[in-house]
């Protein structure tokens, strides 16, 4: 009888398979603790088998300094999967121990590969110095990779030669990074002049049409959250300045400059208005009937989503100039909530969420320097069972979806039912 043949672990033609250790998925609530096949500590208690955290965590981090040795190959994209993996590793968990050890070292790898690669692999190695940042808290530790990397990053984004989408990517993680880690005031006020450079281009650019419009709208939402951190004194004088030209950029052909123009004027009264209870602004009139406009807008040459998602913001914001109202929304992580009540905080809110991704809601629940930004105090001290048991089931969350669709129903019937009342801005 012929013998059965084994199966071989290497992939047809002798290769062997690429492993990725982090992919987005794993980031998630559902893949928090894991093992060395990442897999869902709640199947295992399932199971009835004991999960063993130790090993787990040694397996996680022996997988890591694979990674970080791989920063350094010669191939770009051996380092860019190498950095994809840290991105979705550092997204996912609290690693503070590790992360202080090898700190050096990974900077430094940070560092050479956005003066060394392109691109998509400056994309990710900016992304990496925002998330190893958010580990290390504000602290002299994080202050250092800042004062490292600031330099590069700028010099990149400031690079006519560079892609464009290395550009957007380093303006986006410059201005987080100083948003967490600057302590000194100048490099705070440096950092945002250089933002003002790019963005200030589209006040001169004939109906905002520009070739490198993305990236002048990522240079404007870093410099908006920088200035959320300034003092009073010093954001009264940007406000000053960028309050009568910033309308300028709602004619803007790109509906994400737009909006982006819209959210910052909403930030920028926000301010104005708890620096001083009397603020007014002269040309307040001309502005609203702008924003009017734009909430109500249905030119047939614009795209339907572009329109919708338009309508919705700019309603939005016209009550915030015009009342100074924000409508407040919820956030719901585990057992706890978060309350976004204000315009600053909306924004520091979406800026995280989309370094973070899905392991977002792992860290506004672990990380203690994300938690103190929200205000939400110490964390909670949670198992990896508590975790698991936060999990909803799949009818639980259609039956929320079905709730909240039907409230987002009645109040757009509200709104709808008013178009009559400002049919004039058609």
């Amino acid at each position: 009888m012929p013998k059965p043949k084994k199966r071989s672990a290497r992939a047809a033609g002798g290769r062997q398979k690429n492993i990725y250790p982090f992919s987005d998925d794993d980031s998630s609530l559902e893949t928090m603790s894991q093992c060395s096949s990442f897999s869902d500590a709640a199947s295992y208690q399932e199971d009835g088998a004991e999960v063993d955290e130790i090993a787990a965590q040694e397996d996680f981090e022996f997988k890591l300094k694979g990674l970080i040795d791989l920063t350094m190959d010669k191939s770009a994209k051996t380092r860019q999967t190498a950095l994809e993996g840290l991105k979705n590793g550092l997204a996912s968990k609290i690693l503070n121990d590790f992360i202080l050890e090898r700190r050096l070292t990974i900077t430094d790898s940070i560092e050479r590969c956005l003066k060394k690669g392109k691109g998509e692999e400056q994309r990710i190695a900016a992304a990496l110095a925002c998330l190893l940042c958010c580990q290390l808290g504000s602290g002299n530790e994080s202050e250092e990779v800042f004062k490292t990397l600031a330099p590069t990053l700028k010099t990149i984004v400031c690079d006519r030669s560079a892609s464009t989408q290395a550009r957007q990517a380093c303006a986006t993680y410059l201005g987080l990074c100083c948003f967490i880690a600057a302590d000194d005031i100048e490099d705070l006020y440096g950092t945002m002049e250089c933002l003002e450079n790019l963005f200030t281009k589209q006040y001169r650019s004939e109906g905002g049409a520009d070739s490198c419009s993305a990236l002048h709208i990522q240079a404007l939402q870093s410099w908006t959250l920088l200035l959320t951190i300034c003092h009073t004194s010093e954001a009264k004088k940007k406000i000053d300045i960028h309050l009568p030209k910033l309308p300028r950029l709602l004619s803007c052909e790109d509906v994400n400059m737009r909006i982006t123009a819209g959210e910052t004027l909403a930030v920028l009264f926000e301010i104005a208005r708890e620096a001083d209870a009397d603020f007014y602004y002269e040309d307040i009139e001309p502005l609203t009937q702008t924003l009017k406009a734009l909430a109500t807008d249905c030119n047939k040459h614009r795209a339907k989503v572009d329109r919708r998602k338009q309508r919705s913001v700019f309603r939005d914001v016209l009550r915030a100039v015009e009342d100074g109202d924000f409508q407040a929304e919820t956030i719901r992580f585990g057992r706890e909530r978060m309350h976004i009540d204000c315009w600053v905080k909306r924004l520091t809110y979406d800026v995280f969420k989309e370094l973070f991704g899905s392991g977002m809601q792992f860290h506004l629940l672990t990380n203690g320097f994300l938690r103190s930004i929200f205000e939400l105090g110490p964390p909670l001290c949670l198992s990896a069972a508590d975790i698991g048991a936060m999990k909803t089931s799949r009818v639980e969350r259609h039956m929320n979806n079905s709730a909240a669709f039907k409230a987002r129903t009645k109040a757009r019937s509200k709104l709808r039912d008013k178009r009559a009342d400002v049919g004039e801005f058609f």
